[in-house]
């Protein structure tokens, strides 16, 4: 038997966070309080409330020197075939400015210089509920454009050319970092 969702034809997602029925540390059946003002899940056992927390992720802006921005076509769900900026979750123990970097240079083969924070967003998400979107600018950045990791094609596209971006919030950044 398979416990594992499909998120891309679930209807719903995902699990959801209503079908995590156990302590993620002991196995002990979670149960329903009010803590900290909310209802959550909690632990008798650990005697703590679980928390559902965003998904940490990153994606990034980089402009050439033509002020187009480069774009990435997913070879995975979600978005399979889809155009997005380079980007992806953030690992234990990594910063947001070294997982987007570390994100560009998997899905690009670019290596980038500082990154600066345009700003954050929120996306639900099928499933992981929602996923804590971090987008940042690179302004340096040297190498040879080649897609990896997830990417099946990475390309450098002008404003008024965009194709269809696979998510809102990556939308929205690319408005926030118009070219100089």
């Amino acid at each position: 038997m398979n416990f594992c969702p499909d998120p891309v034809s679930e209807p719903g997602g995902g699990p959801g966070l209503e079908a995590k029925r156990y302590c993620p540390y002991c196995g002990t059946m979670a149960e329903r309080r009010e803590w900290d003002g909310m209802p959550r899940r909690f632990c008798r056992r650990c005697r703590l409330p679980i928390y559902d927390n965003p998904v940490p992720a990153v994606c990034t802006v980089l402009r050439d020197d033509r002020q187009r921005v480069l774009l990435v076509r997913r070879s995975i769900a979600p978005r399979k075939g889809e155009w997005c900026l380079p980007g992806g979750f953030i690992e234990l123990g990594e910063t947001p400015e070294a997982a987007a970097l570390r994100e560009l240079r998997e899905e690009t083969g670019l290596t980038g210089g500082a990154a600066r924070l345009i700003g954050l967003r929120t996306a639900p998400n099928r499933l992981y509920h929602t996923v804590l979107v971090a987008g940042f600018r690179v302004a340096a950045w040297g190498g040879t454009l080649q897609p990896g990791d997830d990417a099946m094609a990475a390309d450098w596209f002008s404003d008024g050319a965009l194709p269809p971006i696979a998510f809102g919030s990556h939308r929205d950044f690319i408005k926030e970092t118009p070219p100089c």
